[in-house]
């Protein structure tokens, strides 16, 4: 079973140092290997691999361009997992799946320093408080035994630290045995999502939404205040690289630019955080299966009104954990057709409301006179609904 733990990590200058040039290192290889197969591809030649590209590139590329000879310093691992990101890239392009690639840039705070665990040399190893990688040694970690330690039965197998917001996250996939199947003894689940309330299951209970909590506004705030300012400072920027030539630089942007990221990556922890804590109460009533709607997203957010409540609320990223913890432990994860009209239906008689409006918060059904919140009838309607699929 393979399992991925995040961590912050604590370099010292020096790796830390040298984390930032494993992350130079491989963002510049993934933008070289972008712009030689495009110029390849305007003049008529076949298009290079990852492991052509490797080739050519250590033994033409670098005996052409002796000062690029620098990358040879880095870990070879790291320089050659840019180019293997870089062409599955360039495959998802030629398959329609998405777009060209852009380029890697680092205001963005792109690329990786990539370890892998291959051979007795590259020792990659964990104890509780650091983790020991290629080229950097020892390297403190912020949370003191999350990553196991115990090498017979976890092996770590490969892993990538990036840098995000000021901090150092190291991202690793472990090799571990099975967890053990939860005993279900628990009553079905039927969760309904929303922008009232963030999640509402069919006993009743209801998780609010974060955003609409004090935290979040203030920080958000803040953040909008923080976003102006960049945006004056930029435009400033501009107008004096028009004036002094294109050596003008701004520190204080920079400071702003870093402002706004920790804002985003707080709001990110917040969010997930809840999401977690929300799954774990879920999973820990060990139901039969979890009843699950399968949203259209994308088709709600083209409603200007709410598309910016949807896209705050992260339905997706809950979905994802919701079913990778189920697989975990053994619990089946329903996932109700998308043009099922649960809202809509009366979960005692079956009739269906077709004038039922977003702004109606309790059903009552004209046939039977059932009454029962909005919410809860469709939870209720999802965790026995027919039409589903199994999530795994």
């Amino acid at each position: 079973m393979l399992l991925t733990y995040k961590v912050e990590v604590k370099p010292t200058e020096k790796q830390a140092w040298q984390i930032d040039s494993h992350i130079s290192g491989s963002r510049w290889t993934y933008n070289l290997f972008l712009d030689i197969n495009r110029q390849r591809y305007e003049r008529g030649y076949c298009y290079l691999n990852a492991y052509a590209f490797s080739k050519w590139f250590n033994h033409e590329y670098l005996e052409a361009n002796p000062d690029d000879i620098w990358i040879k310093d880095l870990y070879a691992k790291s320089v050659k997992q840019a180019f293997i990101d870089a062409d599955m890239a360039m495959k998802r392009f030629f398959k329609k799946l998405s777009g060209f690639p852009h380029w890697r840039s680092f205001k963005r705070g792109q690329g990786s320093y990539y370890f892998v665990k291959n051979s007795k040399t590259q020792i990659v190893s964990c104890q509780r408080h650091r983790i020991k990688l290629p080229k950097l040694g020892w390297v403190r970690l912020k949370e003191f035994g999350y990553i196991p330690t115990d090498a017979e039965h976890f092996v770590i197998k490969q892993g990538r630290i990036k840098f995000k917001a000021g901090r150092y996250y190291l991202t690793c996939l472990v090799e571990q045995a099975e967890l053990p199947k939860l005993e279900i003894t628990g009553e079905p689940i039927g969760i309904d999502l929303g922008l009232k309330e963030f999640t509402i299951l069919n006993d009743g209970t209801m998780y609010s939404n974060q955003n609409k909590s004090s935290r979040v506004r203030r920080i958000r705030k803040r953040l909008r205040r923080l976003q102006r300012k960049m945006s004056r400072q930029y435009h400033a920027l501009k107008a004096r690289k028009r004036k002094e030539g294109q050596s003008a630089t701004d520190l204080n942007l920079a400071k702003t630019q870093r402002k706004v990221q920790r804002l985003y990556q707080r709001l990110t922890n917040i969010q997930s955080d809840y999401q977690n804590k929300v799954i774990a109460n879920v999973v820990r009533t060990k139901p039969q299966w979890v009843a699950l709607e399968n949203l259209n997203v994308k088709g709600i957010m083209k409603n200007r009104h709410l598309a910016k409540a949807v896209s705050y609320q992260g339905f997706y990223n809950f979905r994802i954990k919701l079913i990778t913890k189920c697989r975990q432990l053994g619990i089946p994860v329903h996932l109700t057709g998308r043009f099922e009209p649960t809202s809509k239906l009366c979960h005692q008689c079956g009739y269906k409301k077709v004038d039922l409006k977003l702004k109606d918060r309790v059903y009552e059904c004209q046939n039977c006179h059932y009454t029962e919140d909005r919410d809860i009838n469709a939870a209720l309607n999802i965790r026995d609904t027919e039409n589903f699929e199994l999530a795994y």
